[in-house]
């Protein structure tokens, strides 16, 4: 019988992933065989201090010389679970240069440098797979690459941020307000230390310009790409969406249009009855429309331990297979073609704008002249609250160029009645 072959692998970072993809490799031990046609062994991990204990991992495989790992050549597949871009970026050129395959869930790094990166891949022959990079755990990079490669893909949409679907969760279900919301999604463990990144939307975006990329064979990067957080969005917005029979989700949103993509995150209400709407606490969902496909929906945790191991671990799975069939690097950058990219002010949207105005005769029929000379077309006007000598008004448009409707806010803001510009929120 012949001898089983062993793929040596080396992990870069022990963090929460990390130690996941190394503790699903230990439990995958017997299976790998049947699912490969070979072993895996974690032979290295690259740590700050590798005298420090980590929980699960062998202390003898653990290094700080990023030496011992460019220069072992039985380590075929480098997986990158660090974060951040240097010196992941470094480390990974090095390594594809090297002729080795690389396996990452580097967001942040394949938003900006991702074409690079898969460039220098094809170049050596090697692997460079980055399915955890977008939505933990759900499988969405490779079903757009392969199974859904038959498809002109015309929109790519969904909540792609676990922090912020959480928070939201719980203003909607349990009328907390923002800050309350994410003290708790900091104490769960939803949210980080400094969660910039994922209530002003940075995070979500980063995962949007890469799926956008894949979906439409057009490179987008993080710079192309509007972001706005929930940071503004109040218990009072959801009241009145709810009474408008609608949810607030921090929606990423990708169109492939005839004019150019158009590629954005940022809260929007959508429908109660729409399917994203019920997708609560920190669960993703990807919504993908193609034209042979139509409709398809991809849902499950968008982050975590062992989610995002698990897409990491798929990936490994996948370069193992390649090496043993001697196929590597089949799969090269899918952006063959040029693309342009709209902005935010050439997109059309529909809004949600809450504000309060003095309490007099005429000032609604100002707003509604000075919407119009804009052309923004009013779809609806609720007045419910009054504070002081003030009213609140609600205005929801019709389909209007953001343009357009950013000139008129301006003017709105300078009229002499117009206490304040509460939200404004786009509306699906």
């Amino acid at each position: 019988m012949e001898e089983l072959k062993n793929i040596k692998v080396a992990l870069l970072g022990s963090g929460t992933v990390g130690t996941g993809v190394y503790k699903l490799i230990e439990r995958q031990r017997e299976e790998l065989p049947h699912k490969v046609g070979a072993g895996l062994t974690v032979s290295k991990v690259l740590v700050r201090d590798k005298n420090k204990k980590r929980e699960g991992i062998d202390p003898s495989v653990l290094t700080d010389q990023w030496e011992d790992i460019i220069t072992d050549d039985e380590i075929q597949i480098v997986v990158e679970v660090m974060g951040g871009i240097e010196p992941a970026r470094t480390y990974i050129t090095e390594a594809l240069q090297a002729g080795k395959n690389v396996v990452t869930a580097n967001k942040d790094l394949m938003a900006v440098h991702g074409g690079e990166l898969l460039d220098i891949a094809s170049h050596n022959g090697c692997d460079l797979l980055f399915e955890a990079s977008v939505a933990g755990g759900i499988p969405i990079i490779r079903p757009l690459k392969q199974c859904l490669a038959g498809n002109y893909i015309s929109e790519a949409m969904g909540i792609v941020n676990g922090t912020t679907n959480f928070i939201l969760t719980k203003m909607t279900h349990e009328g907390m307000e923002f800050d309350e919301a994410l003290a708790l999604a900091t104490e769960l463990g939803y949210a980080e230390a400094d969660p910039t990144a994922d209530i002003e939307g940075y995070d979500a975006g980063r995962k949007m310009a890469i799926m956008a990329s894949i979906a439409f064979n057009s490179r987008v990067t993080f710079d192309d790409v509007y972001t706005e957080g929930i940071t503004n969005i109040t218990a009072k917005d959801i009241k009145y969406a709810e009474a408008m029979g609608c949810t607030i989700k921090l929606l990423g949103v990708a169109k492939n249009t005839e004019s150019g993509i158009e590629v954005r995150v940022h809260p929007m209400l959508i429908p109660s009855d729409h399917p994203l709407a019920t997708v609560n606490d920190s669960f993703n969902a990807v919504f993908v429309h193609g034209d042979a496909v139509d409709d398809a929906m991809f849902y499950g945790r968008g982050a975590g331990e062992f989610p995002t191991a698990s897409a990491v671990m798929g990936d490994i799975i996948d370069v193992a297979r390649n090496i043993q069939f001697y196929c590597t690097g089949r799969i090269h950058c899918t952006c063959y073609k040029d693309l342009p990219i709209k902005k935010i002010t050439e997109i059309e949207s529909k809004y949600f704008m809450r504000l309060l105005v003095d309490d007099k005769p005429g000032v609604l029929a100002q707003i509604a002249d000075t919407l119009g000379k804009n052309q923004v077309s009013i779809a609806q006007v609720i007045q419910k609250n009054k504070v002081n000598d003030m009213a609140e008004l609600v205005v929801i448009t019709d389909l209007v160029l953001e343009q357009n409707f950013a000139d008129a806010l301006v003017e709105i803001k300078g009229m002499e009645h117009t206490r304040e510009i509460s939200t404004v929120i786009r509306v699906y």
